[in-house]
């Protein structure tokens, strides 16, 4: 704070931690100047998940490009940029240091305050942007916040009493939701990724057609999927009349279309209303103010649905692409942590490839 003020700042946020190289310019944690981000979904379809090292190499041949194209859309010069914020954690190695060092590089060369910003922590500040472009939340959450992060890599319920002052009160442990999807994806034949091939199979199909549990665990508020997505091979195994020994990877070839999207229907049904129930249960047990979903099932429409009908207030969501990776939220989160934090010496940031979300008085 500057004289009881928030800082005024323009931040580029960087964004390299899986398969999407991101970078945007946000003004004062709230106006979205630009956004660009390169996808890598499509090299990565082939492969049927994220291959690191293709990763790593895809960031290094469009880190500089995408950097330049926030600050031409942004219409701003460097000597207009206050600040840059880059993905430290979590994430994969390879990709994590291609985006590090391009901040580090470029903090060096301009002069520039540097901010390392945890990636999951990021994903709930998509929901702080507000300006800038169309279908954004109409305002910011408010404090206490309830948040639902779910995605590839994290499913957790996160209770904010304030920026950087925070409890995880459950998280998965095991497989993420956004994992599962891929997994069942796999299992039943659907492309990767399983997240939106999932959803696009479960409008045609029947979600009670076939009943697949819900895990049970000692912490009411922590998730585990592993266990849904194995009933669902044991359901599509015993569907086509195979026992466990039958190869996984020929399931797909013994189910028609009609299975296909019935058990999509009911693995999303499943999985959505094991997120749903506990989110509905932290909501009734510390009566936030606000309850926003992050992460890249976050988009899921059957999640947005079935939420906003079990809670007793508004939920303000980000648009789609603001759910998926990208360097808006990271942009945004610098703001915010800049208030209270020091920025970092470049030559002092190194990566942390499976840091957890660490609360600002837990972090030295």
């Amino acid at each position: 704070m500057v004289g009881g003020k928030p800082k005024q700042m323009r931040i580029l946020g960087i964004e390299s931690s899986c398969d999407e190289t991101a970078a945007a310019i946000v003004e004062n944690g709230q106006t979205i100047l630009s956004s660009i981000v390169q996808s890598q979904v499509d090299i990565h379809a082939q492969y049927g998940g994220v291959v690191p090292e293709v990763a790593a190499r895809s960031h290094l041949e469009v880190i500089n490009p995408v950097i330049q194209q926030a600050l031409d859309g942004a219409k701003l010069t460097w000597d207009e940029i206050d600040a840059i914020a880059v993905t430290y954690a979590p994430g994969l190695s390879g990709s994590l240091l291609i985006g590090t060092l391009a901040a580090k590089t470029l903090a060096h060369i301009y002069n520039k305050l540097l901010y390392p910003i945890h990636h999951v922590e990021a994903h709930v500040y998509a929901n702080f942007l507000t300006n800038g472009a169309s279908n954004l939340p109409s305002q910011q959450p408010h404090f206490p916040l309830l948040a639902l992060i779910v995605s590839g890599g994290h499913t957790q319920l996160v209770l904010f009493k304030n920026h950087g002052d925070f409890t995880l009160l459950g998280q998965t442990q095991d497989d993420a939701v956004g994992e599962a999807f891929d997994k069942v994806a796999k299992i039943i034949g659907l492309p990767y990724p399983g997240g939106p091939s999932i959803s696009m199979a479960a409008k045609l199909g029947n979600p009670n057609k076939y009943r697949l549990p819900k895990a049970k665990l000692k912490n009411k508020y922590d998730f585990s999927f592993s266990g849904l997505k194995t009933a669902v091979l044991r359901a599509v195994q015993a569907e086509v009349g195979v026992d466990f020994t039958f190869p996984s990877h020929q399931l797909p070839g013994l189910l028609d279309e009609v299975q296909q999207q019935d058990f999509a229907a009911s693995f999303q049904y499943t999985a959505i209303e094991t997120l749903v129930d506990k989110t509905v249960t932290a909501f009734n047990e510390f009566a936030p103010a606000s309850v926003v979903i992050a992460g890249g099932v976050a988009a899921n429409q059957t999640l947005r649905q079935y939420l906003k009908a079990r809670l007793p207030i508004d939920i303000d969501y980000a648009p789609i692409w603001l759910c998926t990776d990208n360097a808006a939220m990271i942009a945004a989160l610098a703001y915010y942590q800049a208030q209270s934090q020091s920025p970092i010496d470049p030559l002092e940031l190194d990566i942390q490839p499976s840091l957890t979300m660490t609360p600002i008085a837990q972090r030295s």
